[in-house]
């Protein structure tokens, strides 16, 4: 693995695992399923902010790996549920897919999730509209399911 590989990888762990606190304020680790799929991380910044990342495999093209990082604003209130809390959420990222030619891109991720009130788990589903800067600038569309477990609860 080449040092810029290295790299990315130690900026989205640090990124993602500087918070430690309870579930809906805490740090989860778990699947991301979908495009791309692999390890999908949430750490909460504030009430309604988080961090969520993933580093994964994209099936587009070669399969190569994928490192994604972004900020979520939910907001509790728009759907309403008998048991657990129900946001919905937007946000605004970055990625990096290592290729030969590596792609550098933009990501707004538009999601709900689904955190439960007696696990340390929470479940998502989000679609990701994108913008590839480069080395070309093009559109593009990835998404996925996701489970999490947060830690010290």
């Amino acid at each position: 693995m080449n040092s810029i590989k290295k790299l990315a990888i130690i900026i989205v762990f640090i990124a993602c695992g500087t918070v430690h606190k309870a579930q809906d304020s805490g740090f989860g680790l778990g699947l991301y399923l979908g495009e791309p799929t692999g390890i999908g991380m949430k750490g909460w910044v504030s009430q309604n902010g988080a961090i969520a990342g993933a580093m994964a495999w994209t099936f587009a093209g070669d399969g190569q790996l994928h490192i994604h990082a972004d900020y979520h604003r939910h907001s509790f209130t728009l759907i309403n549920v008998d048991k657990g809390q129900l946001p919905v959420y937007y946000g605004i990222g970055a990625k990096i897919v290592f290729q030969d030619n590596p792609i550098l891109g933009a990501r707004i991720p538009l999601g709900i999730n689904y955190i439960f009130d007696d696990a340390p788990l929470d479940i998502f589903a989000e679609i990701v509209p994108g913008l590839k800067l480069i080395p070309e600038t093009d559109f593009d569309l990835a998404g996925g399911l996701g489970i999490r477990y947060f830690f010290g609860q």
